[in-house]
């Protein structure tokens, strides 16, 4: 396994790769849902991963997408009678308030237009009328449990302008600061520019470099200027504490590679045991899954240290 490395934010040491909860556990409950957290929590679970946006009012909400997806959200009725935004799904979230994405059931997952199936369908119970939480409930929800890690992603593209990814990035570090959880939270983000800002204005947070086949094409637009020819080095170079490369991109030899430039390497998205079993033979630090449950198991199997359950302090509304 790998040698023990302290960056900012994060603790990874010899012997242990950490379960990342993705969107809560997607895979057995509704994604980016307060149920869906406390689900993962009482699995067990060492960071809860989930995707925030900024509402056109400025608050930090909960929600995978820049828009609102049909597959995940439901219009129910409009925020205010006669309202000209209406429906709501499919508008991006900073086009509308919180009081409009609060009328949006997250609860069911449904299959999408030309799709013939969807896994996750199969496994993940429905909870109807689950709404989608704001940053500060989700910390509510984390406050008090210690050592249980938020890992943020922040959605936005090569698309938007320098100082809208600063506002973002500086409203989700005070709703973090204000709970006391910015030390111990991640910044997660595709675009890098959200990794400089995240450098700048919170500091004590660590920052993970997403990288998936897309944002490494030529040309590439995703990251900040940087070459994507040395994908480890190029994370380095934009100040990430970790690199966090999709599934298919991960071999031994990434490993490898990020570990000697003192990076560790979250894998997402791995929901198969035998590639579960793959990486952590590889040696990553952490590998991120819609299923906590099978993770555990096979970490049973290797006799490697799982994390505890918990439950949550926080009431569910």
């Amino acid at each position: 396994m790998v040698t023990p490395r302290n960056v900012p934010g994060v603790t990874f040491q010899n012997g242990r790769v950490e379960v990342h909860g993705h969107r809560g556990a997607r895979g057995l409950r509704p994604e980016n849902t307060l149920p869906g957290f406390a689900y993962a929590l009482e699995l067990g679970v060492d960071a809860i991963e989930f995707d925030v946006g900024l509402t056109a009012d400025g608050v930090v909400v909960v929600n995978h997408d820049q828009a609102l997806s049909p597959l995940t959200t439901t219009d129910t009725a409009p925020a205010t009678p006669g309202d000209p935004l209406f429906p709501y799904v499919g508008r991006d979230i900073r086009d509308l308030t919180l009081a409009q994405i609060r009328t949006v059931d997250a609860g069911v997952r449904r299959i999408g237009p030309g799709q013939d199936g969807d896994p996750l369908i199969l496994t993940q119970l429905p909870l109807p009328g689950t709404r989608l939480p704001t940053l500060a409930e989700v910390c509510e929800l984390l406050h008090g449990l210690d050592g249980i890690c938020p890992a943020v992603e922040l959605k936005t593209d090569p698309g938007w302008p320098d100082d809208e990814i600063r506002r973002f990035v500086v409203a989700v570090a005070e709703v973090l600061d204000a709970f006391g959880l910015l030390a111990r939270s991640r910044f997660l983000a595709f675009d890098w520019r959200v990794l400089a800002e995240a450098r700048s204005h919170a500091p004590q947070a660590a920052r993970v470099a997403l990288v998936e086949r897309k944002t490494l094409a030529a040309g590439t637009g995703w990251l900040a200027g940087l070459s994507p020819d040395d994908p480890t080095a190029a994370a380095v170079a934009a100040g990430a504490s970790v690199i966090s490369p999709e599934h298919h991109l991960v071999t031994s030899q990434l490993v490898h590679d990020a570990h000697g430039l003192g990076l560790p390497v979250a894998v997402w998205t791995v929901n198969d045991p035998g590639d579960m079993a793959r990486f952590i033979e590889y040696g990553v630090d952490a590998i991120v899954t819609d299923y906590p449950d099978r993770l555990h198991q096979v970490l049973t199997s290797y006799d490697l240290p799982r994390p505890a359950p918990c439950t949550p302090a926080a009431h569910l509304p």
